[in-house]
């Protein structure tokens, strides 16, 4: 007796246990429903004071980082949304930061290393695809950025075909396919150059010093009162002290030679030659972060945001990462993670800092 009132007990709780898992998850699915929903609704760009926002949709580098996707700035002047250079994974984390890619009106682009521009053919796919673009989006780069254009929309012919034949000329209209490019010439020795002009706002370009990697850009943003100004990849120059006068925020990359050096004994003692030797070069034209945070110092910045962080670090390291660059610089300082957002409202030097990075998409 004792034994079939334990099984019939034994089967109640399976039916009750059976039942809870079952109302979990219809509960589960309506809240996805209703985020789908909400998150599919909030597909325009955020609703953010007027001012000059920016953000990091990739603060990392050619390395792997488990916390960090391919060098990407997000820029919104006002209402409108520019992307700055497009490394992999930066098109996700795009849409992930609630910035969706098919807004972007413009990319510019600071030099051809794959690391800077190898997700341009999923981001002009996604502005096309995901917005019902009706013209190319706009790309702009020092000579050869319609090389690099063309290029990947010759990768993505096929693809633009499948979706040609599946999805009707309002849904994908054939005329909105790949990118506009809008090569500019750069004085290395010269002024900036404007590229960019519309009411409240200039953009321009200026020489950095990449080389052997030739032409190389920064840019900087001018948005009513406010300034921005990213370095792109670049050793310490003068011209971009020069670029950065007076900007509120600088997004400057960084490398540590101590942990790369550290990288590079590994290396060698893991019989990885090539690597090593990799790892010997590539000091030579990046910045320490004590070399961004004398030329934000120098240059009277007020926000210092590092990016393109060399090599991957959490965020427990930030000290050991940026050596004595804190001492350095007065204003704020910050070892960029992917996400970071940093608004400044026009007509105030308030620079409000968030994280909007989402790791569910809605």
């Amino acid at each position: 007796m004792w034994k079939r009132s334990l099984l019939a007990l034994g089967l109640a709780l399976i039916l009750i246990s059976a039942a809870a898992w079952g109302f979990r998850d219809r509960l589960l699915l309506a809240g996805l429903d209703r985020a789908y929903r909400l998150g599919i609704a909030a597909q325009g760009l955020p609703q953010l004071p007027d001012g000059l926002h920016v953000g990091l949709c990739g603060a990392g580098s050619p390395m792997p980082d488990p916390g960090r996707v391919g060098p990407c700035v997000a820029v919104l002047a006002g209402s409108h949304l520019f992307v700055v250079d497009s490394g992999p994974g930066s098109t996700r984390t795009l849409a992930l930061m609630g910035l969706p890619p098919a807004r972007a009106e413009a990319v510019f682009i600071s030099h051809f290393h794959s690391d800077h521009i190898g997700d341009l053919g999923e981001l002009m796919l996604q502005h096309w695809a995901g917005g019902a673009a009706r013209r190319p989006l706009d790309i702009y780069g020092p000579v050869g950025v319609d090389r690099v254009v063309q290029g990947f929309e010759g990768a993505y012919a096929l693809d633009r075909d499948y979706r040609l034949r599946h999805h009707a000329p309002n849904v994908v209209p054939p005329s909105g396919f790949g990118g506009a490019p809008h090569p500019f010439a750069i004085d290395p020795a010269g002024s900036p150059t404007l590229v960019l002009q519309a009411p409240n706002l200039k953009v321009w370009a200026f020489a950095v010093d990449h080389r052997p990697a030739e032409p190389a850009v920064g840019y900087r943003f001018e948005y009513k009162d406010r300034v921005l100004v990213i370095s792109g990849d670049t050793a310490s120059t003068p011209a971009l002290q020069r670029a950065a006068r007076g900007a509120d925020v600088l997004v400057h990359e960084a490398l540590s030679p101590i942990l790369v050096a550290m990288q590079r004994q590994a290396a060698l003692a893991a019989g990885r030659g090539n690597l090593a030797a990799i790892l010997h070069d590539i000091p030579s034209y990046h910045s320490t972060p004590e070399a961004a945070a004398d030329t934000a110092q120098r240059a009277g910045v007020r926000y210092l945001l590092l990016d393109h962080i060399v090599p991957p670090t959490p965020a427990i390291l930030d000290s050991a990462f940026l050596g004595d660059a804190r001492a350095r610089f007065a204003g704020p300082l910050r070892v960029g993670q992917d996400g970071d957002f940093l608004s400044m409202p026009a007509g105030s030097h308030e620079i409000r800092r968030s994280n909007r990075l989402r790791r569910w998409p809605f």
